[in-house]
């Protein structure tokens, strides 16, 4: 539980069914240099959140617990964070948390207590379907709101684990959970917004958190792919691959965005649009939700390297731990450090984590 709505809906929904529930919480790592705000919509374990998740609890007649994960949470999710920016990359550390902590520790933890099940209020849907030798298999598939799919954040669960998890929402769209909640009685405060951001910093950007964090970084040239200089960047880890705003580059009429990185001379790249365009990416860390391909086997999938992007069609190539993924058509504003998610029409395949393609 979170103390938002889609987990307490979710609540609501499996005591009306019949579940005997408990309410469980996670304690994550929160910024201690961070400035102070009164209340942070990105934090999901503030006190206001615990106190709101406790009085679902108490309304359900449930017990209550909070887990504690604040050190797993910064060792797993918070430092990777911060040691992929620090090489240039874009990490993306939701897949980090779904897979060791909400699905790791505190699906061990609920196991402890006693709990045959974790349910949460992700937006994807969990389906079976028999094998020929008569075992059955699990399927991730994408939510049934698209606008809200949260099946790219889960592509590392595997079938053990989702033989112990419910998205009680996933065949929901967001304005039914919305009409549950008011007709459960939860009260929506009134400055409540929702947030897909980093959950662990409370500014809107992370440049704030990072500048606290790796101190000083070196400032460098700004080159467009020709190797004109037009710009001073403030340090490779404040910029994304694709970022077009905020880059200080004036003077030129043409729009720009960031094209790639180059760590060991410290430079920043931009290109106009059309310029940058490439169809193949290095994937390392592949993951499997059920079977994998042969080695050395060409298999076609539709990926998605942002949560809120489209699937592309492609060809992966597969090596192992590593492969090779080519788009039917070439694309624009692909990072290393961003999940590419596999998928075969709804259903969640696989995926790996995007690499140089010079490693």
């Amino acid at each position: 539980m979170s103390g938002g709505v889609d987990s307490s809906v979710t609540a609501h929904l499996l005591r009306e069914r019949g579940h005997e529930i408990v309410g469980m919480m996670m304690k994550m790592w929160s910024d201690p240099l961070a400035p102070p705000v009164r209340t942070s919509p990105k934090s999901c374990c503030s006190v206001e959140h615990i106190a709101r998740a406790r009085v679902v609890s108490e309304k359900l007649g449930v017990p209550f617990y909070v887990v504690d994960v604040e050190r797993a949470f910064k060792e797993k999710v918070v430092d990777p964070f911060l040691e992929g920016h620090a090489r240039g990359e874009t990490p993306n550390p939701c897949v980090e948390c779904n897979k060791h902590i909400k699905f790791g520790l505190f699906l061990e933890k609920a196991k402890e207590l006693g709990c045959e099940k974790v349910a949460t209020g992700h937006y994807a849907r969990i389906a079976t379907e028999q094998e020929a030798d008569g075992s059955q298999r699990y399927l991730l598939l994408q939510g049934a709101d698209t606008s809200r799919d949260q099946s790219y954040y889960l592509y590392t669960l595997t079938q053990e684990k989702l033989a112990h998890i419910l998205f009680p929402l996933g065949a929901m769209e967001k304005k039914e959970v919305y009409r549950l909640a008011t007709a459960f009685g939860i009260s929506i405060p009134a400055h409540y917004r929702e947030t897909q951001d980093v959950c662990f910093y409370p500014e809107k950007s992370k440049e704030a958190f990072l500048r606290r964090y790796l101190g000083a970084v070196e400032q460098g040239d700004i080159r467009m792919e020709d190797g004109k200089k037009v710009g001073t960047h403030k340090g490779l880890p404040f910029y994304t691959i694709g970022q077009r705003k905020g880059l200080g580059i004036g003077g030129l009429r043409i729009p720009l965005h960031v094209s790639r990185v180059e760590p060991h001379t410290n430079t920043l790249f931009v290109a106009e649009d059309g310029e940058d365009h490439g169809k193949s990416v290095q994937i390392s860390s592949l993951s499997w939700i059920s079977k994998s391909p042969r080695k050395s086997e060409k298999v076609r999938f539709f990926a998605k390297v942002h949560s809120t992007g489209e699937n592309h069609p492609g060809s992966l190539l597969y090596r192992g731990k590593e492969g090779t993924f080519t788009f039917d058509t070439p694309q624009r504003g692909i990072a290393p450090g961003q999940a590419l998610v596999l998928y075969r029409d709804q259903e969640v395949v696989g995926g790996g984590t995007i690499i140089p393609s010079s490693s």
